[in-house]
């Protein structure tokens, strides 16, 4: 080993015992937990208690309701944001991108509480639209965490495969639909995995504007507040499957996106 390996070798152990501390043990905690029952024996009945329990699997059919929905319009809003800013025609678009990314900055419960101030002023009482509520507070939440890979995405893309689509006589929907959109669909994969996971997640949201429903996050703290880690770990689980799955199939639209481009 040469003196600069050795160097880099040091350098790793500062972030190699934070991932072990941090990252690695409380996985192992959520998995011991998870997999075992109340006397420490290892067991699946608390994967069976979830999915044979009409409630949690309402809780977790709901979160998808609300996580879809989120990133469904986060994708619709920030797509054409994203594109105008990093293919407009005019200077400083970076500033641009910033005030869309500036409310990042504030602290969430305060945009969640100027945001209620500003429903129950046009609404009345916000209690009456609590799902309708929950949505607008998401995709305010996390509209952010879409554009900017959006961004990322469309700026690296090449202006003369579109410039070549349209001398070849394409129309600018038929260029933005089959040139534009497939080459930055790891952006788009990106992006959704950003928005979908917190937004399945975040219970915070639903507290603040009066939505009594539980999702997958309020379904957790709720077991871990009645000290049951057991039924709490399993949900973790769960996430911690999806997060894998996901984060599997994104590898693979990217490689697959990789492989064409060469």
């Amino acid at each position: 080993m040469n003196k600069n390996e050795k160097t880099v070798s040091l350098m790793l152990i500062p972030y190699v015992l934070f991932l072990i501390v941090f990252v690695v043990l409380p996985l192992l905690v959520v998995i011991y937990y998870g997999f075992t029952d109340q006397q420490g024996n290892i067991s699946f009945s608390n994967f069976i208690n979830f999915f044979g329990n009409t409630r949690t699997v309402g809780t977790m059919v709901y979160s998808f309701g609300i996580a879809i929905i989120t990133t469904v319009i986060c994708l619709l809003l920030g797509y054409p944001v994203a594109y105008i800013l990093a293919k407009g025609s005019y200077a400083r678009k970076h500033a641009f991108l910033m005030i869309f990314v500036l409310p990042m900055w504030i602290n969430f419960t305060l945009r969640i509480t100027a945001l209620k101030e500003i429903l129950t002023m046009v609404e009345g009482n916000i209690a009456l639209h609590p799902f309708f509520n929950t949505i607008v507070c998401m995709v305010y939440d996390f509209l952010p965490f879409m554009i900017m890979p959006l961004f990322n995405s469309i700026a690296k893309l090449d202006d003369s495969l579109t410039e070549a689509g349209r001398d070849l006589g394409a129309t600018g929907a038929q260029v933005f639909f089959k040139i534009v959109i497939p080459l930055t669909i790891p952006g788009i994969v990106s992006a959704i995995t950003m928005v979908f996971l917190p937004a399945m997640t975040n219970y915070v949201v639903l507290d603040m504007v009066y939505n009594s429903t539980y999702i997958m996050g309020s379904l957790i703290g709720s077991y871990f507040n009645a000290y049951d880690w057991n039924n709490g770990s399993v949900i973790s689980a769960i996430l911690l499957i999806m997060i894998a799955v996901l984060t599997v199939i994104s590898n693979r639209i990217m490689r697959g996106k990789d492989d064409q481009n060469r």
